[in-house]
């Protein structure tokens, strides 16, 4: 009975997080629509180029922190060990603002030589706007990390949609402003160079700036009335002598220990959309493409396909993200029997999302980019269609990262990402040279790349936690269900759009059937069972609905 209750648990709070990160995926894509309008697509590749640039130094800075932190808080608060979990906080945030203010020194300062490696020197000015993000966000990340470790994901989904919402508001606002600011410049120093285009990125830039702030603000704040708590809690464990308090000597190589591996790792598996942009540049230029149409194109896949594709994603990291204090504790406990459920558990719940992520995306991918951002180009739906499968690979990929880091097993990870790296950049001159496949030699090597590493780690997990996945139902049924909605998906979509001639109305109304008609044929094909469902969120409310439709 505690298994059970600990995974309805365990769900919930990964749930809570996959919800608050479907939420800041869809502000930030609604803001997007009106950014790129104002930006435009050179402008999409302008904030793009900084905003890889800065993801790179965050990982390398603090991006390992808040996964390492919540594991080490883990199984510190397992064992009955608040002060030596509030001495792992106070290590990370020293580590943080360190290396948070060291990045941001980098960054600024070096703007002007890294944005001229990607081809993109224009791009300078946002990410100048960004460097001070870095310590704001290696500050956040302790912070979340530490809540994540005592088992409430609610502080970081708060502070997501709430970081999101402000982000929202500042970036199109400011990308506004500075879009007319540019145009000026450009009109003065009498230049053709993309001015306006550079600095309403740069005003997109300033949005993550501030709604990093925003969040940092919420979570300091619902830190301070947690303290107090703790503080009570750390007195009581003194009194009662539970045992010695960690040196603050001990705790730091313990974090830089934990934090190195999952680090490389880390950096590693999202070092690929970086690698891929030089590679990608400087090849497509040396074929003999024009700049401008080479930052087209990449302004059309970072700024139209890979905003989509990534909302489905961010459901595995958020599940990934809950999954590692919980693993964490229970391998610490050498709970072999609740480490595979939970990871089984994690799997079926990402599963049963991804695979009508990916139907639906094949079969819409055309429509819902005409209908979010109005574009008149074909490229964007292309890119979907072709890349959509990805979703799958990259969802199981990030789960798998996290559940070895979870085991203890740190370098697992980052041996599986440096192959699926090796192979990726030998994948993407081969499409460009050989294939001439242009900005869709971008797509086959995210294929290739995710697939890899699916196929790595999931060896790994085989032989290290000795997890093999239900096959029939973690990915057969799934699939099975998801096609017969695709189905659906195209008759509704199709037959709407010939009656009525609105490509909103019918993509509303072909993604409410594909909904319905998934959920229906997953549980009339056993997809689901009832006993399952009591342990996925709202599971009790499903099983009622479902009941009196006689699906169960």
């Amino acid at each position: 009975m505690s298994n059970k209750k600990s995974d309805t648990t365990f769900l919930v709070q990964g749930s809570a997080l996959a919800i608050a990160s479907i939420v800041s995926r869809v502000i930030g894509l609604l803001y997007r629509i009106p950014m790129t309008n104002i930006i435009g697509e050179y402008g999409n590749d302008y904030y793009s180029c900084a905003y890889e640039i800065y993801s790179m130094m965050l990982l390398i800075s603090s991006y390992s922190l808040p996964m390492a932190v919540s594991k080490m808080v883990s199984t510190r608060m397992a064992n009955h060990q608040k002060e030596n979990a509030y001495r792992v906080f106070l290590g990370a945030m020293l580590i943080a603002v360190v290396t948070g203010t060291a990045g941001c020194v980098c960054v600024f300062f070096g703007a002007e030589f890294l944005t001229q490696i990607f081809q993109t020197p224009l791009s300078y000015l946002a990410l100048r706007v960004l460097a001070p993000t870095l310590i704001i966000v290696a500050v956040l990340g302790v912070i979340r990390g530490f809540f994540q470790g005592l088992g409430t994901m609610i502080p970081s989904a708060v502070s997501q949609i709430l970081e999101q919402i402000v982000n929202a508001l500042v970036s199109v606002g400011a990308a506004y402003v500075l879009f007319g600011y540019g145009t000026r410049v450009a009109a003065v120093l009498g230049s053709d160079q993309h001015y306006a285009e550079a600095y309403g990125a740069a005003g997109g830039t300033l949005g993550t700036s501030t709604g990093a702030l925003t969040g940092l603000a919420f979570c300091v704040f619902v830190f301070l009335g947690y303290r107090r708590t703790l503080r009570k809690g750390i007195r009581r464990e003194r009194k009662m002598g539970t045992g010695e308090p960690e040196s603050y000597g001990s705790i730091m190589k313990i974090l830089l220990l934990t934090i190195f591996p999952i680090l490389l790792s880390t950096t590693l598996y999202n070092l690929v959309s970086i690698v891929d942009q030089g590679v990608f540049k400087n090849l497509a230029i040396a074929q003999g493409n024009d700049t401008d149409t080479v930052s087209l194109w990449w302004g059309v896949y970072s700024g139209y396909y890979r905003v989509l594709v990534n909302v489905p994603i961010s459901i595995s990291t958020a599940i990934a993200t809950s999954s590692v204090p919980a693993l964490a504790a229970a391998y610490a406990r050498k709970d072999n029997d609740e480490v595979k459920r939970k990871i089984g558990l994690s799997l079926r719940f990402i599963m049963v999302i991804a695979f009508p992520c990916v139907v639906g995306l094949i079969i819409l991918g055309d429509p819902i980019m005409k209908m979010l951002f109005h574009t008149t180009t074909d490229l964007a739906g292309n890119l979907m269609m072709a890349g959509a499968v990805s979703i799958v690979f990259y969802s199981i990929s990030t789960l798998s990262n996290a559940v070895l880091q979870g085991i203890d097993r740190m370098t697992i990870p980052i041996r599986n990402a440096l192959i699926a790296l090796g192979v990726n950049i030998v994948s993407l001159p081969v499409s460009l040279y050989v294939f001439h496949l242009n900005i869709y030699a971008m797509i086959t090597a995210n294929i290739v790349f995710s697939l890899v590493m699916c196929i790595l780690n999931g060896n790994s997990m085989k032989k290290y936690a000795g997890f093999s996945p239900n096959v029939r139902k973690t990915f057969v049924k799934p699939a099975i269900a998801a096609v017969l909605m695709g189905v659906a998906v195209y008759v509704v979509y199709f037959v709407l759009y010939r009656l009525i001639h609105s490509n909103a109305v019918a993509t509303v109304a072909a993604i409410l059937a594909g909904v319905i008609s998934y959920a229906v044929v997953l549980l009339l094909i056993k997809g689901l069972t009832e006993e399952e469902l009591k342990s996925f969120p709202k599971g009790t409310a499903i099983i009622r609905i479902a009941k009196k439709f006689h699906l169960l």
